[in-house]
């Protein structure tokens, strides 16, 4: 068995057998804890606790987005950004839009393998450290809000993050559980259901999504123990509770640099009890925690802790009782995911109190970061590089000299700047194409001494370019327009000329200016389009920006003109990214409005008044049928003057020699049967039936044929026939 394994062994079975809970035994000692020396120690940490955020899960998501607010201290930063895809390849999402928002000018690493990244950001502020090779868009809003607004147009926001001071970040995308659960075992909080909606909140945790190491140090307090005769040494470890109490493992590295083999170091965790500890030590340590820890080499065997004070001077007591002569570092820390602990030496020999105050180790001025500076804008016939002194000497580096290619053009040294400009026809200037070039040489002191580095610089020559939009009312895009009629599309495209093959337009914004008695009427924000009445279009086969926008216009009076107003950025090909300022420019157009009321209907018009129309009357129909199916057709007073009469019911057919009757002289129709004691019916005579054939002798009553009036005495029967005269239903035999 290897050496090393037999040194994590010898550490288990000394944390199993011979520690027992020494709160009973800490002296109370006093230590005065005071800031170290930087040399004797440094602590870096990981956490994914945020000031101002939220995740959300997105299921099945095609286009995942992230926005994240970064807050500089410094005028000029670096960052490291990686983003990690997901382990299940089936969960991990076809693109990833990414917001990147700084206050301070940034140098930016960014690690993205294998991932489709679309980056969003102010090209003015973040400077890429290498050519990235993604797509970027330019982000011209500041106000926060507006920027997630803008976010979820792209797509349903998966987390948002404000962050202060980073100095790295690693940001996991997709939703995938089973590596939740396999990240809980190496230190990762464990899997939690997340919200559908992510709406951002203070002081949230934001789980195996994204996790961060600070800038600013951790601060490392120490102290001498007197009394004791041995020479041991204790790092005590103490991380403060987060805003919810979720199971969580830290991981603990520890590196020290001994050269006994003897149990020379203490090391003492306390935290909250949710939190578990994975140990990686390279060196034999006594160990004290709360909660439950294990080692990395036999990480599934759990060993329980003790229950610690959770004050500073209490776990000084316990580091007293383990016989330790120096509490070599103390740190607090928030909930963190990772805490690295690297000490130079633990010889065991007594050392000097600790210095009272921090010192700084020197800085070095990165060659990098101020070659990213160096970008030249063309204006005028003129091609100027500005460098800020206070960025530079924040950077910790002190120019020399500046110069372009001719060593003769010299920058001119101000209060506040140095400036480096030349007219396109001096200083081995290169103008083709519209594009202008020169190198740059910079002279700067450095640590090891004076250093140099040069590099080539672009700009566009806008002078000799000319942008345009136009309005179209196709979208063949055939012949612009200057008139637009209200309730009319319109197709709008904007154009340089002449082309330049290096350059790409970029839509950023455009609006509608209807007067000063009017807002102005957003079209394209962000470059998204604003309502449901704008569609941003495929662009031209010479890749000029278009969209299509509804005129609709809601005030009285009617305007009769507007201003079409496009910001547009002009970039250049991404070999030329870092060496050049992107180009900023404002097009508009006038445009006339026509209302339709002057010269008759526009056809959406005639389309809408046809279906109106058509639905009107079909409803209309519809109700008058409605109305003739559910209405009866018997009059509410039977017997009435037009109201229709049930044919005569007899019990058995009448012959016409019955009736004493040819019968050609008996008009069919209904007739009332009574007896003769009824007395007259009072009802009105019934209609008389047209017969199909005339009657010989006119129509022949009932009367005539011997059939009796029903008594006018008898009550009335609701089930009598058709006439409604009173008295019950009865057959009659006719003499």
């Amino acid at each position: 068995m290897p050496r090393s394994s037999l040194l994590l062994v010898l550490v288990l079975l000394l944390a199993i057998c011979n520690l027992s809970p020494t709160a009973g035994l800490a002296e109370k000692v006093h230590c005065d804890l005071q800031p170290v020396d930087p040399k004797r120690g440094e602590v870096t940490y990981t956490t994914s606790q945020v000031p101002h955020g939220c995740v959300a899960q997105i299921p099945d998501a095609v286009l995942e987005v992230h926005v994240l607010f970064l807050e500089f201290s410094t005028e000029v930063a670096q960052l490291e950004l990686t983003l990690q895809a997901s382990k299940n390849n089936g969960s991990q999402p076809q693109e990833v839009f990414l917001v990147l928002v700084v206050n301070k000018t940034t140098l930016l690493q960014l690690q993205a393998p294998g991932i489709q990244l679309h980056l969003a950001y102010n090209p003015s502020l973040i400077i890429f450290k290498e050519p990235s090779g993604v797509n970027v868009t330019q982000l011209s809003l500041s106000v926060n809000s507006q920027i997630l607004e803008w976010a979820a147009t792209k797509g349903p926001i998966s987390s948002v993050a404000t962050l202060e001071d980073p100095s790295s970040i690693l940001l996991r995308l997709g939703q995938d559980k089973e590596s939740e659960s396999s990240d809980h075992s190496q230190g990762q909080p464990a899997a939690r259901k997340l919200p559908y909606f992510c709406l951002p909140e203070d002081h949230q945790d934001m789980g195996r999504t994204l996790e961060w190491q600070p800038r600013v140090p951790v601060p490392i307090l120490g102290c001498r123990l007197g009394g004791v005769t041995g020479h041991k040494e204790a790092h005590i470890l103490r991380i403060l509770p987060g805003p919810k109490a979720e199971p969580r493992t830290v991981t603990v590295k520890v590196e020290l640099n001994c050269t006994s083999r003897g149990l020379d170091a203490i090391l003492i965790l306390q935290g909250p009890p949710y939190v578990s500890w994975l140990i990686d030590a390279n060196h034999n340590m006594q160990i004290l925690t709360t909660g439950e820890y294990s080692f990395k080499i036999f990480s599934k065997k759990n060993i329980h802790g003790f229950v610690l004070p959770d004050t500073p001077q209490g776990l000084v007591g316990e580091a007293r009782a383990l016989n330790a002569s120096l509490v070599a570092s103390f740190v607090e820390l928030p909930l963190a995911s990772t805490v690295s602990l690297r000490a130079p030496s633990c010889s065991g020999e007594p050392q000097t109190s600790p210095a009272p105050v921090m010192t700084t180790p020197p800085e070095r001025c990165d060659p990098d970061l101020l070659r990213s500076l160096i970008r030249p804008k063309c204006t005028n016939g003129v091609m100027t590089l500005v460098l800020r002194k206070d960025h530079l000497q924040t950077m910790h580096c002190t120019i020399v000299g500046l110069t372009f290619w001719d060593p003769h053009c010299q920058a001119e040294d101000s209060s506040d700047h140095f400036i480096l400009s030349s007219t396109y026809s001096r200083c081995a200037m290169q103008v083709t194409k519209h594009v202008v070039s020169n190198e740059v040489f910079l002279n700067y002191l450095s640590t090891s001494g004076p250093s140099s580095l040069k590099k080539m610089v672009y700009c566009i020559d806008e002078d000799s370019l000319s942008f345009q939009v136009d309005l179209y009312l196709s979208p063949k895009f055939l012949q612009a327009s200057s008139t637009i009629e209200l309730g009319q599309q319109g197709f709008v495209q904007v154009s340089m000329h002449p082309e330049i093959p290096e350059a790409a337009l970029q839509l950023l914004s455009c609006y509608l200016d209807l007067g000063p008695e009017a807002d102005k009427v957003e079209l394209i924000q962000g470059q998204a389009a604003k309502g449901s009445c704008v569609n941003l279009l495929s662009p031209s086969p010479s890749g000029d920006p278009r969209f299509s926008f509804l005129l609709r216009v809601y005030m009285v009076p009617t305007p009769r003109a507007a201003a079409l107003t496009c910001n547009i950025a002009i970039h250049l090909g991404a070999r030329m990214k870092d060496a050049y300022e992107p180009v900023f420019k404002l097009v508009s157009k006038h445009l006339n409005i026509i209302s339709p009321a002057g010269k008759g209907l526009v056809l959406p018009a005639v389309l809408g008044i046809t279906f109106g129309a058509f639905l009107i009357g079909a409803l209309l129909t519809a109700a008058l049928w409605y109305i003739y199916s559910h209405t009866p057709w018997r009059s509410a007073h039977p017997g009435a003057l037009g109201a229709p009469q049930p044919a005569l019911a007899l019990p058995e057919s009448l012959s016409s020699h019955q009736l004493g009757t040819t019968g050609h002289e008996l008009a069919p129709g209904p007739q009332c049967l009574h007896s003769p004691a009824d007395g007259e019916c009072p009802l009105h005579p019934p209609l008389p039936s047209a017969s199909r054939r005339p009657a010989a002798s006119g129509d022949i009553s009932l009367e005539r044929l011997g059939v009796p009036q029903p008594h006018s005495t008898e009550p009335s029967n609701p089930g009598s026939l058709g006439c409604g005269c009173p008295g019950a239903q009865r057959e009659r035999l006719l003499p």
